[in-house]
């Protein structure tokens, strides 16, 4: 099982290190590990170089987003399955040796994800219920929020040919986008094993970049409005987006934009509109 692992990073000298080490001691030696430098202005260049002999590095010549990085990462890849690590995050040595085996048992599978270690400045968290990790055919569990990590999974390459890379035009949510794209199509191995350690809280996460996130669910759930889905998967697709639509038009409200409130509105009409028709069949 040949396995390339793709980590994407900007201005993360403080822990590009800590991932890339859990990378190579890993039981399962990865094909090789490609680092997508995203145009970084601190020191994380330097700190590549001291590893260039067990890495491949890939610096864009600007800054363009995590989705470009991993798109990046997948095509330079030599690997039949892609792995991704966010350079703030960790593997246990065991990761990629524990879902080698998990595929070599379930050789049906084309994707699968484990569980995570959650840290929030610097203090262990137990996630809520909400956020627990799912396998099987989960798209209707991935409407409300995204429930896979990118750090947690292992994917065939054939998988992207299918559904596409991420999409370079969303500027946050972008895995929650791919996990929507994959779910209808494939089933989602779960390791319940924790083998991936996440750390949040640092003020470069995008989740504290960017106000209102349902946004850009929304403009990922509308790729399926009319598509071909399981009927139940389509209802509760319209459902979500009636009420994702909701808050973000109540949200563009409070901040004084009543522009983008009248938009989301005329969205949810419209949504509200394809819903009670599509009941009624």
């Amino acid at each position: 099982m040949k396995i390339s692992v793709i980590i994407p990073t900007f201005n993360r000298a403080r822990t590009i290190e800590r991932a890339m080490i859990s990378v190579f001691r890993q039981t399962h030696p990865a094909l090789e590990i490609i680092i997508v430098d995203d145009a970084s202005t601190d020191e994380t260049p330097e700190i590549l170089e001291e590893y260039e002999d067990k890495i491949k590095i890939i610096t864009n010549p600007s800054n363009r987003g995590v989705s470009y990085s991993r798109n990046v990462g997948i095509e330079a890849a030599c690997g039949d399955w892609i792995a991704f690590l966010d350079s703030d995050d960790r593997w246990d040595k065991h990761k990629l040796e524990t879902q080698k085996v998990f595929h070599e048992s379930n050789p049906e599978l084309s994707i699968s994800q484990c569980d995570e270690i959650w840290i929030r400045n610097g203090v262990r968290v137990n996630p809520m219920a909400k956020h627990a990790k799912q396998g099987g055919w989960i798209f209707e569990a991935c409407i409300p929020r995204c429930i896979v990590s990118p750090s947690a999974v292992i994917i065939h390459h054939s998988v992207f040919e299918k559904v596409g890379e991420f999409d370079v035009h969303l500027m946050a949510c972008e895995d929650y986008d791919l996990w929507l794209r994959i779910a209808p199509h494939y089933e989602i191995g779960l390791l319940d094993k924790k083998l991936v350690t996440r750390y949040g809280g640092h003020e470069d996460q995008l989740s504290r970049k960017f106000w209102g996130m349902d946004r850009f669910r929304i403009t990922a759930m509308e790729k399926h409005v009319n598509s071909k889905l399981d009927p139940h998967w389509k209802k509760t697709l319209l459902e979500e987006l009636v009420f994702k639509t909701g808050v973000v038009a109540e949200g563009a409200r409070k901040r004084d934009n009543p522009e983008l409130a009248d938009r989301y509105l005329e969205k949810q009409k419209s949504f509200q509109t394809k819903l009670a028709s599509y009941s009624k069949t």
